[in-house]
């Protein structure tokens, strides 16, 4: 579990020091109408880490399997592949300042880690699977890597939007 907390913390490192020089008006403009802005991308994260807290607390109640089937988690790194948000992780229209967001990215990852502290069979986590919106059904301990994977995906996104 230790490598895969040194890549949450790496990629979160990562975010933060994409959005922390931002000015709250670039943070929240939108490149289009379609498209979402930092803020709405960095919301969408903080979501998608509470969600995926439920989905692991839903699947360790789950009957064990043996050996779920692993799957190509890489896959969400390709942005050339579109996935559709599902409603649960939709972000927020109404804007956010930086020091709101930075503090709500502060609460989900501290809330996810101390909620990981807690598993005590870690080993669990590779034998109990749940589905996955993008990926199907897809094992607890591959939940956990795509949080990371999923942030490396929208920090690319947010770093294009910047640059526009």
């Amino acid at each position: 579990m230790s490598n895969v907390k040194d890549h949450l913390d790496a990629t979160r490192t990562q975010l933060l020091q994409e959005i922390h020089t931002l000015d709250d008006t670039t943070f929240n403009k939108k490149p289009d109408a379609q498209s979402w802005s930092v803020a709405q991308i960095c919301h969408h994260l903080v979501l998608v880490e509470e969600a995926t807290k439920k989905a692991i607390t839903w699947g360790l109640k789950a009957e064990e399997q043996s050996t779920p089937a692993r799957k190509n988690v890489q896959l969400i790194l390709d942005r050339t592949r579109k996935f559709q948000a599902p409603p649960i992780v939709e972000p927020a229209e109404e804007p956010f300042t930086v020091q709101a967001m930075l503090d709500l990215l502060a609460t989900t990852r501290q809330n996810l880690l101390a909620f990981l502290q807690t598993i005590e069979e870690p080993e669990a986590l590779a034998k109990r699977a749940v589905q996955h919106p993008a990926l199907g059904e897809l094992p607890l301990d591959q939940w956990i890597e795509m949080v990371y994977m999923h942030e490396q995906r929208h920090i690319k996104q947010l770093q294009e939007i910047v640059r526009k």
